[in-house]
This record gives C-alpha cells, sequence and structure tokens, in this order.
C-alpha cells in the first residue's frame, strides 16, 4: 500500500504554532485541524482539483478577522479566503500549508434602505437571499447565477458574477456600490457606500472581480431594483444552432434588450427537461429563451417583435408564458441544467468563456468538429444575449485519461474564444482552471502592469498565491506600490 510521506518534526510544530494562534483569535469551534473535518473544504465546485488546507480559521467578526489577517502577515503564513465553495476555477482551492479563512458564518443582512435602494449585508447572505429580504416591498437583487440558492454575494463580488439577467441588469460589478474589506496586513478599508459614486481611483471596481487577490471582504452594499411590472417568457425552437445565434444577434441589433436570453442545445434541453418537466420542445437542435420585462404595452409590443424575428431565423416553436408560475417553470428548466446534465454523464467539466455575439454559430460548429478530435460530447448552456459560453464537456474519471483530455477540450475551447475576439472568462474567473492560459490573452507586459497591482495590496503575495498569474513576479522587481487608507501609490513607471 502506498503511504504518503510523514511531515518533518518542524512543519508539524509550525503548524501547531499557527493553530494555537488561531484558536487565541476565534475560540471555541472556530479552528477546524482534524484530517475528517478538513476535508469538507478540500476542493470547490471545481472538484477535479483538491488539496488539504493545512487548518480551516471560521471567524464570527471583522475584528477577528483583522488580527487573524495580522498574524499571518508578521509570519509569513499564506491565507486563502473562501465562501460557499461553489466557485468553477478553484479559487477557493485551499493550500497545503496555508490558512483557509471561510467566511460562513458572515450570514446577517444589516440594513434595508428602500429610500435608497440598497441593502447592506455580510459577505456569508447568499445572492438569492437578498431577494427574498425584500421582495415583499416589490424589489430584488439582478444578478442572478444558476447557484444563486446556495451561492453567497461575498463570492459574487470576488468573481463578479453575472446570471440569466446580467445582459439588461449587468454583472455584480453593476450592482455593488459599497464593500468594507480587511487588507493583508490587518488594515480595514471602506470602498464607495450608498452615494452614486467615488472620487479618485476605482478601487471598488478593481475589488470585484479580484478573486480573493488582494483583500477580505467583510460588508456588501448592493443595489436593488423596483420589480418590472410584468414580465413574459418565450420559448424558441430551432433546426439549427446556427439559426439560434443568428436569431440572438437580430433581436440585439433591433434595438431589444431583453430582461434574459439564454441558449440551450440538445443535449442540454433533453436533460433539463427530464429533470425539471418545463415543456421544452424535444425536437429543437437548440432552445432559446428569451424574457420581455416592463409595463404590459411594452412587453406586448416586444413580444410580438421578438417572434417576427424568430420566425425569419427559421424557428419551428414559439410559446409564451401564459401567467407567472409557467414564465417561472421556463427558467426552472435552464436554471436546473448543470446539475441535470449529471444524468448524461458520471462527471462534466463546466467551461466559462465570452464571445462576440456574431460569432456564435461559427464557435459552436467549430466544437463540434473538436467533439470528435477528442472522442468527448459537449452540452452548451449559455448566456446568449452577452455571449457568455458554459459548455459542459461530459467524461468519466473512472475511465483512465478522460479527465486529461477533457481539461485539453477546454483548454481549446478558451483558445478559441480568445481567437475569435473574446475573453477567457465571463463570470467563473481565472482561478487556477485558466491560470496557465492567460498568456494566450495577456503579454508579459500586461501581466506584470495586473501584478503591480497586486502588491500594492499584498506585497508579500501571501492571499490566495497560486491563482490568476501563471508565473508570479516579486514584488521588488516590478516596482513597490503600497495602499494606505483607501490610496493605492504607485512607483514611477516607463513612459510609452
Amino acid at each position: 500500500m502506498l503511504q504518503m510521506p510523514m511531515p518533518d518534526r518542524a512543519v508539524l510544530a509550525r503548524r501547531a504554532e499557527i493553530v494555537a494562534a488561531l484558536r487565541r483569535i476565534v475560540p471555541g469551534e472556530g479552528v477546524i485541524d482534524t484530517e475528517l473535518e478538513r476535508r469538507v473544504y478540500e476542493s470547490d465546485g471545481l472538484t477535479a482539483y483538491r488539496t488539504l488546507p493545512m487548518v480551516v480559521v471560521l471567524p464570527e467578526n471583522t475584528e477577528q478577522i483583522v488580527h487573524i489577517l495580522r498574524y499571518c502577515s508578521a509570519n509569513g503564513v499564506k491565507v486563502v479566503p473562501r465562501g460557499a465553495g461553489t466557485s468553477l476555477s478553484g479559487g477557493a482551492l485551499p493550500l497545503a500549508d496555508g490558512v483557509l479563512l471561510g467566511l460562513g458564518k458572515f450570514m446577517r443582512i444589516l440594513e434595508i434602505d428602500v429610500p435608497n435602494r440598497c441593502v447592506v449585508v455580510q459577505p456569508g447572505v447568499t445572492n438569492l437571499g437578498i431577494t427574498h429580504a425584500v421582495q415583499d416591498q416589490g424589489f430584488y437583487y439582478a444578478p442572478d447565477p444558476s447557484s444563486q440558492i446556495a451561492c453567497t454575494i461575498g463570492g459574487n463580488v470576488a468573481e463578479n458574477s453575472g446570471g440569466v439577467h446580467c445582459l439588461k441588469y449587468g454583472l455584480t460589478t453593476n450592482n455593488v456600490i459599497g464593500i468594507e474589506m480587511v487588507t493583508m496586513d490587518g488594515e480595514i478599508v471602506r470602498l464607495g457606500g450608498k452615494h452614486l459614486d467615488s472620487a479618485g481611483y476605482d478601487l471598488l471596481g478593481v475589488m470585484v472581480g479580484s478573486e480573493g487577490l488582494l483583500g477580505i471582504v467583510t460588508e456588501v452594499t448592493v443595489r436593488i431594483l423596483p420589480k418590472p411590472p410584468g414580465a413574459r417568457a418565450l420559448l424558441l425552437g430551432f433546426p439549427t444552432i446556427e439559426g439560434a445565434g443568428n436569431a440572438v444577434a437580430a433581436i440585439i441589433g433591433a434595438g431589444i434588450i431583453p430582461g434574459g436570453m439564454e441558449m440551450m442545445d440538445r443535449l442540454a434541453v433533453e436533460a433539463a427537461e427530464a429533470f425539471a418537466h418545463a415543456g421544452y420542445p424535444m425536437d429543437a437542435e437548440a432552445l432559446l429563451i428569451v424574457e420581455l420585462d416592463g409595463c404590459e404595452a411594452e412587453v406586448d409590443h416586444l413580444v410580438q417583435a421578438v417572434e417576427a424575428i424568430a420566425a425569419e431565423h427559421g424557428a419551428t416553436t414559439c410559446r409564451t408564458s401564459r401567467n407567472e408560475e409557467e414564465r417561472l417553470l421556463f427558467w426552472a428548466g435552464r436554471k436546473s441544467a448543470f446539475p441535470a446534465v449529471g444524468r448524461l454523464s458520471p462527471d462534466y467539466y463546466c467551461m466559462d468563456g465570452t464571445i462576440p455575439r456574431k460569432r456564435l454559430g461559427e464557435v459552436l460548429a467549430r466544437m463540434k468538429q473538436m467533439e470528435g478530435r477528442y472522442g468527448l460530447r459537449v452540452a452548451n448552456v449559455f448566456h446568449a444575449g452577452d455571449g457568455n459560453l458554459h459548455p459542459l464537456i461530459l467524461y468519466d474519471a473512472n475511465n483512465p485519461g478522460e479527465l486529461e483530455r477533457a481539461e485539453e477540450f477546454g483548454n481549446d475551447i478558451l483558445r478559441l474564444c480568445v481567437e475569435v475576439g473574446g475573453v477567457l472568462t465571463g463570470e467563473h474567473g481565472v482561478g487556477v482552471e485558466k491560470r496557465d492560459l492567460m498568456g494566450t490573452m495577456f503579454n508579459e507586459a500586461d501581466l506584470d502592469q495586473q501584478q503591480r497591482l497586486k502588491c500594492a495590496f499584498d506585497p508579500d503575495s501571501l492571499l490566495n498565491p497560486g491563482k490568476v498569474f501563471p508565473q508570479l513576479c516579486k514584488c521588488a522587481e516590478l516596482g513597490r506600490v503600497h495602499v494606505h487608507a483607501g490610496q493605492v501609490r504607485f512607483p514611477d513607471l516607463p513612459r510609452f
């Protein structure tokens, strides 16, 4: 039997010292150090990669986070922040020699401010929990990832999450107006607030989507929107994927911005229908779900316009939701598509890349050609309106070599996204999954400039190291920068 080598005495002693220090900061059950309990945290939603964290700490308040980070900074201890662990890019993958800092106890809604149309929450509040808290007053929180029942707002901030309604109402960055964060050296910084905009550097924009590399978010102020007076969803079935893709471009080109516009191919439709029984057309090669919202007169007009565009592009099915229950049922199939695909294969690899809308048909056709090359099937589910693809590569990890083929297949899909003018990620983040592909999109100078910003907040690279950057440069080599009291100071940079 193969046995793992035992850590030497020095390593064990250092770990014991770190655990003891954390227990002094977070008493009771807030420190998890047994192997069995740490197994719960060994991966995030990208379960192909697993690492047992050295220790897990679950603080209950901001003061404890301040002391944890001050201790880790002073003693050179790495820290990986974690929300609900739903990240699909390995963003919350722990380190064997690092502290995993979980924010699961930060679950309070601190303030509901309807006159200012905002809500102040702790990072452990779920995405859907915000809407539940304000829906009785006629409001909701717009970004709605498929995992919204479980994913937390802190994780949404880290990855700049989107969802089916991001086409019209924006991503997390468009709906977060303020945060409180703790830097790696234990300084509390507030960025933004209830006001519309802030002076100076857009550090709030920097933090949203920073994937836990710059600080620990301890409080978030989000914008809430009034619920539209009317909303209807259309199911549009097409005989070809190209036809559906062209219809997407035509709808946007006509000046219509739906509340949501999603596409699924035949394989995804079959899985979702068997799971949710949403009434999807089973003879369609591609399905569009288009939601139109606004006042009733506006919705009536837009429904007719979209139906006409769909007919021009060969739609064979056109159904409009007759009531709110049916509208939600149409979306239930789409939102359950990821788990539903589990019926088709023991494992699947969920990708995330964004392309120009007009290239949808071309990219999907080339992905179909790749299926034959790699011998693996793909179920496509994606945000058609903004070109954010989510190919699900089906494989069986029990078959030798299939995981590796799935990974390389995914890499080729992402390279294709960049080739046609797109980007590596739309909302899942880079994490460890896309880290080694960053060079396909950025040159060395680009990556160096990005790392200067990392150095401003974390000069010793202790916060979530090993993520995003394929090769981490030392801050001294890049030119030192630092942050103090919310102000970033850069060294003299070369002029171009």
